[in-house]
């Protein structure tokens, strides 16, 4: 039996792998890339825009097919939620901001190929719960790779950060499955 269901689910995969090299790859230099960006750019400014961007490419992304009304409004609800998570997490720089994208990102790749391996028969007992499981392992993996280097420091509220994003994107798609589902159920009746 391959290893992946589909042509989908390992590109879902590989793309995972392409985004956990960038962020584990900029480790190291985090802090200077963020001074620099500092230095040159209003860094609120710019997270925020990108913030928006991911949350749109996300968005798009993993939409399969065209969103109804219903759909539109509850992802116009996520992308305020998003945004008010990210104003009011006062106490982290916006570099740390960056976690809310960037493992939002990583859980829902996850969560996508998990979803795909078991629409195409493999066994994937309760993908969100799993996707949850695996998002908040690589986050943790990430603090454990900045406790190895010099400049950077393990710091628990950033293994917090990943989990929440991790738990808000997966608990977003969770959402606009079931209103898919009832918008679906309720044209089926009519």
């Amino acid at each position: 039996m391959p290893l992946f269901s589909s042509t989908r689910e390992r590109r879902l995969w590989t793309a995972l792998l392409i985004v956990l090299a960038a962020i584990y790859a900029t480790l190291g230099n985090a802090p200077a890339i963020a001074a620099m960006l500092r230095e040159h750019v209003d860094l609120t400014e710019t997270m925020v825009l990108l913030s928006l961007v991911g949350l749109v490419a996300i968005s798009i992304l993993f939409v399969r097919r065209r969103p109804g009304r219903a759909e539109l409004a509850v992802g116009l609800g996520i992308v305020i939620v998003y945004m008010m998570a990210w104003l009011r997490i006062g106490v982290a720089s916006p570099e740390e901001r960056t976690h809310l994208f960037e493992y939002s990102l990583v859980a829902a790749l996850v969560h996508e190929a998990l979803l795909e391996r078991r629409e195409n028969g493999r066994r994937v007992p309760a993908p969100a719960i799993l996707a949850l499981i695996i998002s908040v392992l690589l986050g943790w993996l990430d603090e454990g790779i900045q406790s190895l280097l010099p400049n950077r420091v393990y710091d628990l509220m950033d293994v917090a950060f990943n989990a929440l994003a991790a738990t808000m994107i997966i608990g977003s798609r969770w959402i606009l499955s079931f209103v898919r589902r009832k918008v679906a159920a309720r044209k089926r009746g009519s």
